[in-house]
């Protein structure tokens, strides 16, 4: 085969076999083409696009371009879940503990964050000591253990994505919908798992910024884990506002342990439970977990006798955590500069716009414009009012937690358009657009 032969055919629009899409992204994989090749491929399926056949082709060649991890010998039906990524989402760090205090193992490679979205291995390494760099070995092993286990992804599994990510980065061609499908599914894939639930988030602190690209984009990556042999449901999410109150990797981390211990913003509490729910239904297969009213009970349960908590700091004690600043959330890093924004009107709060106050917390330091630039897990901001509450003159609406009165009034100026009023009542933002299954 060669390369410009199927670059030809995907730029004028012809569907590849399976067989020259295994070769093109093998032959990347090791360096037998040039990335100028590689990157005139990725603008042609950015054009082009690829039907359903092709992007299950594509992710399978990723899934085999490195090594597949095998969860069989720790359950006969791991479960995991991936977010797309938002503002304040949390939602790992209390999902996965939950669902592993009902007896469901749960073994997860997460990421960093990047721009303003933030990553649950940086907010866990707010806890000082916890080891997110674990070996294959010690990743089974506490796994089997204590049937939870939280830690970066090995460069062995799906290699020739990280490769085509790098690349997709720098040539536009991120926001294709095939390839943001195929590179999220080959990671879930070669991890080993069997049932997956996706957290589609939607709005301006998105990647997804329509509804219907999100259902879309939902429908794509339910499809590939279907056609894969795997049991795959998406909960479209809001995220037109922040989720809870915390942004910020530190204060993050003390939201979580609120929401285990029964406590948290009802917003986050709530959506936990809906990943959650999902999660061990899809480990019930129909065999005992079939009733969705039970199942919430079970889990209210669980955050309820401290079981999900404890679940949790099991977890932070085998990797290494220092188990205090879990037991005592005011040791954790807190920044020593705070400065409270107030209502200057009285009216409805109509936006709180995601993304620009997940930019003006990256800009405190809690995110990285670079890979490998370092964060500030003190930093961030908390939260007073969601969209729809009504405010009076004074009411406190968000505090900046800052390392020097210096970075306060930079943020405040990226902060000013982010909060908007209405004279007239305000409906409060919806927490989920809908579940997207096999068929429809």
């Amino acid at each position: 085969m060669r390369a410009v032969d199927i670059i030809a055919a995907k730029r004028d629009g012809l569907p590849l076999s399976k067989e020259q899409i295994n070769w093109f992204v093998q032959s990347y994989a090791q360096e037998l083409l040039p990335d100028y090749q590689a990157a005139a491929f990725l603008m042609a399926v950015y054009l082009r696009g690829m039907n359903r056949e092709e992007t299950v082709h594509l992710t399978a060649a990723l899934v085999n371009s490195g090594d597949q991890l095998d969860l069989s010998d720790i359950t006969d039906y791991a479960v995991d879940k991936h977010s797309s990524g938002g503002v304040g989402d949390k939602t790992s760090l209390v999902v996965l503990p939950l669902v592993a205090a009902m007896g469901i193992p749960v073994a997860k490679m997460s990421g960093r964050g990047l721009g303003f979205t933030g990553g649950t291995l940086d907010k866990m390494e707010s806890i000082r000591g916890f080891n997110v760099n674990l070996t294959p070995e010690q990743f089974r092993d506490q796994a089997k253990r204590i049937g939870l286990v939280l830690a970066g992804q090995t460069k062995d599994l799906a290699p020739a994505d990280g490769k085509l990510y790098a690349l997709r980065d720098v040539t536009g061609t991120v926001s294709s919908l095939p390839l943001i499908a195929s590179s999220i599914m080959s990671k879930k894939i070669a991890s080993g798992t069997k049932g997956i639930v996706l957290d589609v988030k939607v709005g301006a602190g998105a990647f997804m910024k329509n509804l219907d690209d999100a259902r879309e984009l939902a429908r794509i990556m339910v499809g590939i884990g279907t056609d894969s042999g795997r049991d795959v449901i998406a909960v479209v999410s809001d995220m037109n506002q922040p989720l809870g109150r915390m942004v910020g990797n530190a204060m993050e981390i003390k939201e979580a342990i609120a929401t285990l211990k029964s406590a948290g913003p009802h917003d986050f509490r709530t959506h936990c439970l809906e990943i959650a729910k999902h999660m061990v239904m899809l480990a019930g297969r129909g065999k005992k977990w079939i009733d969705e009213k039970r199942v919430e009970a079970e889990l209210i349960h669980m955050l309820n006798n401290g079981q999900a908590f404890h679940k949790f700091r099991d977890m932070v004690l085998a990797q290494g955590g220092n188990v205090d600043m879990v037991d005592d959330v005011t040791l954790l890093p807190a920044a020593p500069v705070t400065h409270m924004v107030k209502a200057d009107r009285e009216g409805y709060i109509s936006r709180m716009a995601a993304d620009i106050i997940g930019m003006a917390a990256m800009r405190l330091g809690a995110g990285r414009a670079e890979k490998g630039q370092p964060i500030n897990h003190a930093v961030g901001l908390e939260l007073h009012v969601k969209v729809g509450d009504k405010v009076t003159n004074a009411t406190p609406l968000l505090t900046v937690h800052a390392q020097d009165v210096e970075g306060v009034a930079p943020c405040l100026k990226e902060l000013r358009p982010a909060i908007e009023y209405s004279d007239d009542p305000v409906e409060p933002l919806p927490l989920h657009y809908g579940v997207i299954r096999e068929g429809n």
